[in-house]
């Protein structure tokens, strides 16, 4: 019939990557959809939310979970993380498995893969991510090596970081959903609500630089968020970043407020660009002794059971 559009054999559903902490799953989830929704960072356990982007395809709808890295918890955040992850398992109609090219497979990478051989009926997509990090013939070995991990649906090398094969894995996963309807409009990259959004684009900022022991110990909640009264064009940002000892608060703060300027004059660039808006970010930094242990303060920073 004239007028009328049919979305036959248009496919839509859910995918998440699941891999141990740093082997890029945030880069390729970011770079699959075309745009960042998820804050990268260099240190292990910089995502701490399944946070969902959108990938708009003419024939399909792609929404990419992009879960914490899967490991054995030594604190109670570590627990609810993890308890996230295997949630987010049994939700999606696809799985992407991703193990680093340039890491030997190692005993965190067998963990996740028995976790996997636990799941019958999810089909699972073995990716080979940073392929840009090391020598073809090391790439084929690993290869070899993830498919000697299970069963699975398929396996692909990719590199996020200049593109190789990004959109390969996108068909992959693709073509393991249902038939059906968009479920987000189209335009929308993410259904993160934007406090949450500029939180970690804070705490990205943060985790910049630092010492290793600090990344863990930081979490960021943004206490006031809206326009500035009389101007549309103009955002006013109240936040707190958290640590759990006072020596973590130096660090951040730094000499004579040195390091807490970078921290916000870099969160504040990429706040406006997520905006599309001047912004005015206003930084206080608290001590929250152990609260990656203490359910009173987890639930406090949104870490809820």
């Amino acid at each position: 019939m004239d007028g009328v559009t049919t979305n036959e054999g248009f496919r839509s559903g859910f995918a998440c990557f699941i891999g141990r902490p740093n082997v890029g799953k945030s880069t390729l989830m970011n770079a699959l959809v075309g745009t960042k929704v998820a804050i990268t960072s260099n240190r292990p356990q910089t995502t701490r939310r399944a946070i969902r982007g959108i990938v708009h395809r003419p024939d399909a709808q792609l929404i990419v979970v992009d879960t914490p890295g899967l490991h054995k918890p030594r604190t109670l955040l570590g627990e609810r993380l993890d308890s996230l992850v295997r949630s987010t398992l049994t939700e999606v109609d696809a799985i992407g498995f991703c193990v680093p090219a340039d890491e030997k497979v190692g005993p965190g990478d067998k963990y996740i893969a028995r976790e996997l051989a636990g799941i019958k009926k999810t089909p699972i997509v073995a990716i080979v991510t940073k392929t840009d990090l090391t020598p073809p013939e090391r790439v084929a070995e690993q290869l070899m090596a993830v498919g000697q991990l299970g069963d699975f649906a398929d396996i692909v090398p990719c590199s996020a970081a200049d593109g190789f094969q990004v959109d390969l894995v996108g068909d992959l996963l693709i073509q393991h959903l249902p038939e059906g309807m968009p479920l987000y409009p189209e335009g929308d990259l993410t259904d993160e609500p934007e406090q949450v959004l500029v939180a970690e684009l804070i705490r990205e900022a943060a985790l910049e630089g630092v010492r290793d022991e600090l990344p863990h110990s930081i979490a960021v909640v943004v206490d006031e968020m809206a326009p500035r009264e009389g101007r549309d064009d103009f955002m006013d940002v109240y936040a707190h970043l958290y640590v759990e000892r006072d020596s973590q608060k130096g660090i951040i703060i730094g000499h004579k407020g040195s390091r807490l300027r970078e921290v916000g004059s870099g969160a504040r660039k990429q706040i406006e660009a997520l905006l599309g808006t001047k912004v005015y970010l206003d930084l206080r930094v608290s001590v929250l002794k152990e609260w990656q242990r203490d359910p009173k303060h987890l639930r406090r920073l949104g870490f809820y059971d």
